[in-house]
């Protein structure tokens, strides 16, 4: 059935970027939505710029950015929009770097995510324009438990809200004006990494006198209504206090940082409701958040407390039901617990921000298949070395290109996993029906000198797609896959070493295991190893076979580090 819808679904996703009247939207539930642009599944392929990098339409045009990342394999730039130079004086707008950024992503069939630089960028009010920044009677800041002002805008303030609020609201009105035809921008984020900095909380008077009432009554009806689906930090705060629905925030929640950060999250993501509902009355585009991670084992105040951060999630989603979803901005290392805590039930997988590393080739294909994220976006983009092609995450892109049909197919099914592999964590087996999957990274085969001279281990990874029963598509780099039935047990029994020839490494060598066979049980063997290209039609095109020593005559399938390559593996069974 897939050979014949793959045909129609490439069909689908490879329409050229011409105008069309729907603008972008998301499709499907929120644990499961799949962007659509233009009447097609659309993953993004992208990169964020720096910071600085369009504050001026000179380098937007003369630094060949978008040329660069275009031939880097990208479909997508996230590019900031700065509310300092779009509203310089109150009321005057300006959105000739706007206008700039959307011609050359046009120039190069690039399509954009703008961020909306507002009120917070980093938890900070440092994108806000002068004016703003110099009235504080006006546009209040948050304060300290000690009463300090903050660089950090209050978001308890009527005054901060409408000023920018009604920037946002003009921006979406000129994206109406001049792409709602194009669609260039395909998405908006609002604000950057909101977050309470020195403080769990804002200690103005303002807040002092909102954080002594009750919580808000649609807080409590869903405390009660997701009981039994809360996040389980959220949970088990709630229930330690007494799991009421009702009473003030500490009656509620009890005493302490987290609820200072719960009351902050919720005034937060009120506000990002309220420019969401503004922006989207001009133009609907889908439009979600980022965070900055509360890691490496900072107390609220000490990360941005209170951004929409998964132990959160439930609070900004019922403070702000349209935000479509919850980003984490990665920079940390754990990247595959991190991918977890925002892999949800209600949450779709999107990483707006990743730093910039020749790992992220490998990281991407494991997001996508393991996860189903919808896009992937490392930071500082432009910074990515000459040539562009050859850098790893250009590499995998053209991967993930190749195969987008499939993996929009195979979104949200168990036929679609992904492996990632380090130094440290260098082996996983993946189950299809009756069929094992040990999968490793490509050092632990012995005889690379780099897996045995003290050599640090590149990551490996690869998307993993069961076509048939015994038929998969492994893309990737720097993985050894070896096929299992289910019914063969590991052994207890070490097994002779095995050399790239497939022979006994040394006499009496002992140091691996083979799988317990029993009289009578079905195997599995390989039946052939292509790699492969998937042509524009969605047919499969072989480069080449790959047997004997490249398959250890039929052991497994591999590819390489530094290699990325997507392999063909047809299985047969015999007893």
């Amino acid at each position: 059935m897939m050979n014949r819808l793959l045909p129609v679904l490439l069909a689908a996703l490879l329409v050229p970027h011409t105008g069309a009247a729907q603008a972008p939207y998301f499709e499907g539930a929120p644990g499961s939505q799949t962007l659509i642009v233009d009447g097609n599944p659309f993953l993004i392929l992208g990169g964020e710029t720096s910071n600085s990098a369009a504050t001026s339409v000179h380098d937007i045009r003369s630094t060949d950015l978008f040329p660069k990342l275009r031939a880097m394999g990208l479909n997508t730039v996230l590019v900031p929009v700065y509310w300092d130079l779009t509203e310089p004086e109150e009321g005057r707008f300006d959105f000739t770097l706007v206008d700039t950024a959307i011609e050359e992503a046009r120039r190069s069939g690039l399509r954009l995510v703008l961020l909306w630089f507002g009120a917070w960028k980093n938890s900070m009010s440092c994108y806000a324009p002068l004016w703003f920044k110099q009235d504080t009677r006006r546009f209040p800041r948050c304060r300290t438990s000690e009463g300090k002002p903050l660089e950090i805008a209050s978001p308890f303030s009527e005054e901060v809200l409408e000023a920018d609020s009604r920037a946002f609201s003009r921006l979406m009105a000129h994206l109406r004006e001049t792409d709602s035809e194009e669609h260039t921008v395909i998405m908006v984020q609002v604000e950057n990494e909101i977050g309470m900095l020195e403080d769990a909380r804002d200690h103005s008077s303002e807040a002092e006198r909102l954080f002594r009432r009750d919580i808000p009554r649609e807080l409590g009806e869903y405390l009660a209504s997701n009981a039994g689906n809360l996040h389980p930090r959220l949970a088990a705060l709630w229930k330690q206090a007494g799991g009421r629905t009702s009473g003030s925030w500490t009656e509620v929640f009890g005493e302490g940082l987290y609820t200072d950060e719960i009351f902050m999250a919720w005034h937060y993501a009120s506000y990002v409701e309220s420019m969401i509902l503004a922006g989207k009355d001009e133009y609907d585009l889908p439009m979600y958040v980022n965070a900055a991670m509360d890691s490496r084992g900072r107390e609220p105040g000490e990360y941005p407390s209170a951004g929409p951060l998964a132990h959160l999630k439930d609070i900004w989603r019922c403070a702000a039901p349209d935000i479509a979803l919850l980003a984490p901005d990665l920079y940390d290392s754990g990247y595959k617990d991190w991918l977890r805590r925002y892999d949800l039930e209600d949450n779709t997988l999107f990483i707006p921000e990743i730093r910039l590393e020749p790992d992220d080739g490998v990281r991407a294909l494991y997001a996508f298949g393991e996860h189903d994220a919808l896009g992937f976006s490392p930071f500082s983009i432009e910074d990515a070395p000459l040539p562009p092609q050859d850098y790893p995450l250009a590499r995998s892109y053209g991967l993930i290109r190749q195969l987008m049909p499939l993996i929009c197919a195979h979104r949200g099914s168990d036929d679609m996993r992904g492996v990632l592999f380090s130094q440290e964590d260098a082996s996983d087996t993946l189950a299809f029906g009756d069929t094992r999957l040990l999968c490793s990274h490509f050092f632990t085969l012995p005889w690379d000198p780099r897996a045995t001279d003290g050599s640090v281990w590149p990551e490996g990874g690869a998307i993993v797609i069961r076509l048939a029963q015994d038929e998969f598509l492994i893309a990737g780099s720097g993985v050894v896959v070896e096929f299992r039935h289910e019914d063969e047990l590991p052994s207890l029994a070490p097994a002779s070493a095995l050399g790239e020839d497939g022979f006994v490494r040394t006499g009496s060598s002992a140091d691996s295991r083979t799988p317990e066979w029993r009289k009578g049980a079905e195997r599995l063997g390989i039946g052939f190893v292509d790699e492969v290209r998937v042509a524009p039609d969605g047919s499969l095109e072989s480069v080449r076979r790959l047997g004997g020593d490249q398959s250890h005559q039929g052991r497994h399938a591999r590819i390489g580090v530094g290699d990325y390559s997507i392999l063909h593996v047809k299985l047969y069974r015999y007893r």
